[in-house]
């Protein structure tokens, strides 16, 4: 489709009428399964030309085609209105033609999110808000246009939700500033901040680089479409709900104000979403700087800091996207949070517990996954012995659930005698009364589930995945 000005309404009907005649021809590729791909800039996005078409390429075909697809692929819960995402291909088949009416007209009124509470790491809970499958993938389409015109103006120093850019990349930063001597950092905690965003602000900062007012308006909507809590509507004054495309485009949005800020002062920083530290030279100048800096996030962003959590400190104290910090030889190095290696724990407890239902081939999965996944994650740290400790931690795990699992007399005796146990031995251990994790460590169980055997038959180690890596 091509961008035109919003003309008369006999224009914007062969507009339509235009769109829906490819959107039909493309309804195959809509249910097309295809891999995901990396996130990059569409060069069909002019970023100094937009001016007052962005709503055109919002509702593009091509567009709405690969936010389908994204919608699609990220799978996810339903929202208010029941519908699942693979209810949506179904719906936009009966109703496509008033749902892009209803947008081109600016009459599309985006439903309540569903509140859901995710647990934290702290004991508490974060609010997320499931926006509708449909409002999903306007979201996603406003979102594709949007992030390629602003990714030209976000600081190097910011790496969250953004293309190509990820975790391990902040933390490469971070490990570079230490090396060169910042050694202190302002570890800024926002407090609840995407509950708490200035929605006003945020409209303001939008509307300086979006001419298009339709799609400021669209976006306003879903800002304040509210949450339906306990079948009660809440309105949503303030903040930019979690769990919908469009908010962590949002998010960075605002706090890119604080990015340049913070570059025109010249400070070191680096910043993941809203997670942000700023290093210093000296404790000294680490206090300085928070304290210059605070007025401008209060008083210009009107974003809420945490002052308890907000803190100066030593690289050697400090948290950051589960990784702490250590110097060695003038160099600044990585190792695992002992709250990261706490959570993990917590994981594999849950997976080899017998009241979770798995049976032994999915508990096995499960693991593998949570291996691999984790050691992926902490690859830059330096672990080498710790995850040599886990490993032997994991497989005494893996003993004791197996141990239970061999709940009869009967059955613990036959086990340990096809394990190579002698008869005396494996009659004797089976009817000892020593508790379940005593027996996960003592040599007869050792032996008869070695470590050899779990690699046998297929349980990932640690240490192996890390030094793969």
């Amino acid at each position: 489709m091509k961008v035109t000005e919003s003309g008369n309404s006999k224009h914007r009907q062969l507009q339509i009428e235009d769109y829906l005649q490819r959107v039909s021809a493309e309804q195959k590729e809509y249910a097309e399964e295809c891999a995901p791909p990396k996130m990059t800039e569409p060069d069909s996005t002019n970023t100094d030309e937009q001016k007052e078409g962005l709503l055109e390429q919002i509702l593009s075909a091509e567009n709405l085609n690969r936010a389908y697809k994204q919608v699609k692929r990220n799978k996810g819960a339903g929202g208010i209105d029941g519908m699942q995402v693979d209810e949506l291909l179904p719906f936009l088949r009966d109703h496509r033609d008033e749902l892009i009416e209803s947008l081109w007209d600016g009459k599309y009124r985006p439903q309540p999110v569903r509140r859901v509470e995710i647990p934290k790491d702290n004991g508490k809970t974060r609010k997320l808000g499931i926006p509708t499958v449909v409002d999903r993938l306007i979201q996603q389409a406003i979102t594709q246009v949007l992030s390629p015109i602003f990714e030209k103006q976000f600081s190097n120093s910011s790496f969250g939700f953004r293309p190509n850019r990820s975790a391990h990349d902040a933390l490469r930063k971070c490990q570079k500033q230490i090396t060169e001597g910042y050694k202190y950092v302002v570890d800024m905690d926002l407090e609840k901040y995407f509950d708490t965003v200035n929605q006003s602000k945020l409209v303001q900062i939008l509307s300086e680089t979006i001419k298009d007012g339709r799609v400021i308006s669209l976006i306003h909507k879903f800002l304040r479409a509210g949450v339906l809590v306990d079948g009660l509507f809440e309105e949503s004054p303030e903040g930019v709900p979690q769990g919908g495309p469009l908010s962590p485009l949002l998010g960075n949005i605002m706090l890119n104000e604080c990015d340049h800020e913070l570059e025109q002062r010249g400070h070191r920083f680096v910043r993941y979403a809203d997670d942000m530290m700023i290093f210093c030279k000296s404790k000294k100048a680490a206090r300085r700087t928070l304290d210059h800096i605070l007025p401008f996030i209060e008083g210009k962003l009107f974003l809420r800091v945490n002052r308890e959590k907000t803190r100066v400190s030593h690289v050697n104290y400090v948290k950051y996207l589960g990784y702490s910090f250590y110097i060695y030889r003038g160099e600044g190095r990585l190792r695992i949070h002992p709250r990261s290696i706490q959570k993990l724990k917590d994981k594999i407890r849950e997976v080899t517990g017998r009241s979770n239902g798995m049976g032994i081939e999915e508990r096995r999965i499960k693991l593998n996954q949570v291996v691999r996944g984790w050691t992926n994650y902490f690859k830059f740290a330096d672990a080498r012995s710790l995850l040599g400790d886990l490993d032997e931690w994991l497989r005494s795990r893996i003993r004791m659930v197996t141990w239970k699992r061999w709940k009869k007399i009967r059955t613990r005796y036959e086990n340990l005698k096809k394990a190579g146990i002698k008869e005396t031995q494996a009659w004797m251990w089976a009817n000892t009364r020593k508790g379940y994790w005593r027996i996960a460590h003592s040599p007869i169980l050792t032996k008869a589930l070695s470590n050899e055997r779990f690699k046998r038959i297929g349980y990932l180690s640690f240490k192996e995945c890390y030094s793969a890596k």
